[in-house]
Order: structure tokens, then C-alpha cells, then sequence
């Protein structure tokens, strides 16, 4: 029996209510597991106040580690890099586990042979009933990115340690999450996902995906151009199997990047000039996969100027 934890869970947080954050931390004491098989991590990222008077209760409980703010990415490399557990659980500070439910993804990563990785969904209404005792999936990693849709938060996952290696996130970058989620996903041989609800997110005001002001908008876009070229740029060494699914996962986000273009910045230079850089990778235009019906629609409308034009009106009409 190893002596260390079975699962580290890393905290970050920055600025955030302390009620949010007492909640979250004792979402996790509440689960079934012993404080020898859980190692609580909180990294404050640079915060303007010590978020422990608000823990007096729970500083037994913790590991804290305050840092010089550096971002999420930041925070969630320091916590791994000091984390112990054979296996890691990502937690944003104002959102927490949803004990019945994660009890169940906590009993297949324990009672399943070599499980690299366990998936699970997430609700923005905890008080709504769900199924428990969901059937889950086996698959590799490989073939779960060409075969399905990805979400990629980073806090839907508990995954081995030795999985990980030496990946860390971006930093400074938005939606990092694309970035490191699926290479993280590619590396796994035994996944087995689940549709239970076992996350609480909580929707919150002055997110990254609320703010709407030019300069924050052009670097999200950048950024997303940044992750797509990334990823790549690494599928070009990779196995063909593993390149195909890569390969799926970066036309999804090109897909999403494009409707993103339209939807936020409303103007079709924009566009075209993004567009025009893709080209110059190859990427553009998609090619017609059947993914998903939604893919190959957009694939095929956003082919042609024309097209393109009726796909521009219709998602300008969306909110």
C-alpha cells in the first residue's frame, strides 16, 4: 500500500468570496475519503487579503501556498509541481464536489484496473436530481478524442499523476484548458467516462467569457489561434492514430474559433484576415468530416464567401 495520498486536490483562488471558498473545501472533507488518502492544496494566487482568517477551522485540513499572481496557469503548475497524490483533481475556489456523485467517480478510479482517467460532467443546478449509478464508458484516450466531443475543463477529470509527466499548462494565455486537456487526454491508454453530474460551476460575473471589451476580445481570439496552431503543430510527430484524433479535436476548435470570430467582433475584416492565417497553415477551410452533424453543416457553409455570408447573418442574430 503506497503512503501517498490517493488523490491531491488543487485549489485556486484568487480574490474570490471566503464563503465560496469554506465551501468548496468542505465539499472535499465531506467526501469518504481519510486525511491520509486526500491532500488539499490551495494555491492563492496573489490575492489582496490572507484568505486564512476565513479558515481557522479548516487550516489543519490544507496545504497553502500564496504566490506572486501569475495566473491560472501559473497556480495550477504550482500546485502540481508540490502536489504528492497518485492521482489529481482540479478545483476552481467558487465552485465544489458534488459529494454523492463524485463518491461514485471516486470508487471507479479505486476499483478499476490501470484506470488512467475518469470523466465526469458538471451542473450549474446541484439541487436538481440525477441519476446515479451511471453506466460508464472504457475506451484509450486516442480513441475517445476521435470518436467524441470534448469538454475540455481541466476540472472534469481526475487523472493519474504519471500520466501527466512533464505537461504543465500554458501561461499567460486564455483558455488554456484547450490547450492542455486534450494532450492530456492523447497520453491516457484506459479512460472511462461517465455523464454524472459531480461538479458544481458556478456562473460567475467578470469571467473571462463575460468580459466584452475589444482589447480582452482580440486576445481570447488570439489566444485560441495560439492553442490551434499548437496543437498542431504537435500532431504532425504524433502515431496516425493519434494524429487523426488530434487532428478532430483542432477542426472542432477552428470551428468554434470561427463562429467565436463573427460572434464577437461582428466585423468581416476580422474574419477574413483570420481566416487568411489559417490558410497559410492549411486549416482553412475545414474539411468535411462527419464529426457531428453540426460540424459537417459548418464545415460546408463556411467553405464558400457566399455561404459564408448567410452563416455570418445567422450567428450575428445569436446573443
Amino acid at each position: 500500500m503506497s503512503d501517498k495520498p490517493f488523490i491531491s486536490f488543487i485549489i485556486t483562488y484568487y480574490n474570490l468570496p471566503g464563503p465560496h471558498l469554506r465551501e468548496c473545501i468542505g465539499s472535499i472533507l465531506s467526501l469518504s475519503l481519510s486525511a491520509k488518502e486526500r491532500e488539499i492544496i490551495l494555491v492563492d494566487d496573489g490575492s489582496s487579503h490572507c484568505v486564512l482568517d476565513a479558515l481557522e477551522d479548516m487550516k489543519d485540513e490544507i496545504v497553502y501556498i500564496r504566490q506572486k499572481n501569475g495566473g491560472l496557469s501559473s497556480a495550477r503548475n504550482r500546485g502540481i509541481d508540490c502536489s504528492t497524490g497518485r492521482y489529481i483533481q482540479f478545483i476552481d475556489a467558487d465552485d465544489y464536489i458534488i459529494t454523492s456523485a463524485y463518491e461514485q467517480c471516486i470508487d471507479l478510479v479505486r476499483y478499476t484496473k490501470d484506470v488512467e482517467m475518469v470523466m465526469f460532467d458538471y451542473t450549474t443546478n446541484p439541487s436538481k436530481k440525477q441519476q446515479l449509478s451511471n453506466p460508464h464508458q472504457e475506451d484509450t484516450g486516442t480513441s475517445f478524442l476521435l470518436h467524441h466531443n470534448l469538454h475540455a475543463s481541466a476540472c472534469g477529470y481526475i487523472f493519474k499523476r504519471t500520466t501527466l509527466g512533464s505537461l504543465r499548462f500554458t501561461q499567460n494565455i486564455y483558455h488554456e484548458d484547450e490547450d492542455f486537456t486534450p494532450q492530456l487526454v492523447i497520453r491516457s491508454e484506459k479512460i472511462l467516462s461517465t455523464e454524472i453530474k459531480a461538479y458544481f460551476y458556478r456562473k460567475r460575473r467578470g469571467s473571462i467569457m463575460q468580459k466584452k471589451n475589444p482589447k480582452h476580445i482580440i486576445k481570447r481570439l488570439d489566444d485560441t489561434e495560439y492553442v490551434i496552431l499548437h496543437l498542431n503543430h504537435l500532431l504532425q510527430n504524433m502515431p496516425q492514430p493519434d494524429k487523426l484524433a488530434m487532428q478532430r479535436r483542432v477542426n472542432q476548435l477552428i470551428m468554434d474559433y470561427i463562429f467565436n470570430i463573427v460572434r464577437l467582433t461582428r466585423s468581416e475584416r476580422q474574419l477574413n484576415k483570420r481566416l487568411q492565417r489559417l490558410e497559410q497553415y492549411s486549416l482553412f477551410p475545414l474539411p468535411q468530416k462527419n464529426y457531428t452533424k453540426k460540424y459537417y453543416l459548418f464545415s460546408l457553409l463556411s467553405k464558400y464567401r457566399v455561404s459564408r455570408k448567410i452563416l455570418n447573418l445567422v450567428i450575428k442574430t445569436i446573443p
